[in-house]
């Protein structure tokens, strides 16, 4: 890292903790652990089986040795709480994780039944979109179903009544803004993130120039966030001038088509100056669901309204007598684009969901069979009529 993140990572305060999201909850959880004579700190990065924990004497490399699960949705993440040994073991070890209020999980690219965690203890998910080139909202999609479902499963945080379920609140930052000087062009590619996003703030940021970077340190100061999106799309630059130093390393993306390399190699948690704590992260190629089916139904917030309407309460909005979708979808209410990617997430999460859960498994199989039988029905009428 650096020479001048150093002294992001020494912020004074009278908690050396308190800038990195410590309260009297983690206080209240760490309280068996101190104890035993152990030290609370929260995981900065994280190499190889070792990871620097940021303490109140200061960021120690401690091995994880006594924290490495069988379950790899609980393996040390950056964004942790960890109960450490004291100051004089060489090594030092962690050895607990505390309860985590929040997580960023996608699911890993191999056929097994695994997530991948990417963030822990977050308060604000901020989902970086590049003008630069052509916009997938399919992708974007993906994304804030990811943020509604993802929870860390153990201490789940309920802000308000209506309040996202994982605890974080997902941001949508359109970064290079100034690549699109025209407001009328600007304002059509907002409004398409905004209706596919619907409730997420979206705020265009150009990170070179300055623009809506006050607005965007305002919205996360005082929490923790995550930078996520694909390589490329200039979170390092967002984090740099969030940080008001150059900490993160940025190279150019390629002309051709807008991407980048992957220029952050590890997920990093700093202190931001003006409040709060950033994580960044290397760029994702996939973002693979993740038991992600109310995050589905809150980004398809309207299908899901529509559907209610439906003649049959099991109705699969595809050829069905009385469906209320398919109708907004002929009036041209509803986007044959949304019910698409609405279509296409719901199943994808389900082959993830059936890969743990047997019934789930003999509904896809039963599913199967049927259309099968109606494929077989079909030619079989089709044959009838030529003869």
């Amino acid at each position: 890292m650096p020479s001048s993140a150093s002294s992001l990572l020494f912020p004074s305060s009278s908690n050396p903790l308190s800038p990195y999201g410590w309260d009297a909850g983690w206080d209240a959880e760490f309280a068996p652990y101190a104890q035993q004579g152990l030290v609370p700190g929260r995981v900065v990065r994280v190499d190889r089986g070792q990871c620097d924990v940021v303490t109140p004497d200061g960021t120690v490399r401690v091995d994880t040795e006594f924290v490495v699960p069988r379950d790899p949705m609980k393996v040390v993440c950056t964004g942790d709480w960890v109960a450490v040994d004291p100051e004089g073991g060489d090594p030092r070890y962690a050895r607990a994780v505390l309860p985590r209020r929040t997580a960023f999980v996608r699911s890993t690219s191999s056929k097994r039944s695994e997530g991948q965690v990417l963030a822990t203890n977050i308060d604000h998910i901020v989902i970086c979109v590049s003008l630069a080139v052509d916009l997938d909202l399919g992708r974007l999609e993906r994304f804030i179903a990811l943020a509604w479902s993802s929870t860390g499963g153990e201490a789940l945080l309920h802000k308000s009544a209506d309040a996202w379920e994982s605890g974080a609140q997902p941001v949508v930052v359109l970064t290079k803004a100034d690549l699109v000087p025209d407001p009328v062009t600007r304002g059509h590619l907002v409004a398409d993130v905004e209706s596919a996003a619907p409730g997420v703030p979206v705020l265009p940021v150009s990170a070179t120039e300055g623009e809506g970077t006050e607005v965007l340190a305002a919205v996360v100061a005082g929490g923790t966030s995550v930078l996520l999106g694909q390589s490329g799309a200039g979170k390092s630059t967002l984090a740099n001038a969030l940080l008001g130093a150059d900490v993160m390393t940025v190279q150019a993306a390629r002309d051709v088509d807008g991407k980048g390399r992957h220029t952050t190699t590890t997920r990093n948690l700093l202190v931001l100056p003006g409040g709060g704590v950033l994580i960044d992260t290397p760029g994702l190629r996939g973002v693979g669901l993740w038991d992600a089916e109310s995050g589905v139904g809150q980004v398809f917030a309207e299908i899901e309204k529509l559907a209610a309407d439906c003649r049959f309460q099991d109705c699969a909005h595809e050829a069905e007598p009385g469906c209320a979708v398919l109708a907004a979808l002929d009036d041209g209410a509803l986007s044959e684009r949304r019910l698409h990617s609405y279509r296409k997430l719901l199943r994808e999460n389900r082959r993830i969901v059936a890969k743990t859960d047997a019934r789930m498994r003999s509904e896809l199989r039963r599913e199967w069979r049927v259309k099968q039988a109606q494929g077989r029905a079909a030619m079989e009428a089709k044959r009838g009529r030529r003869h």
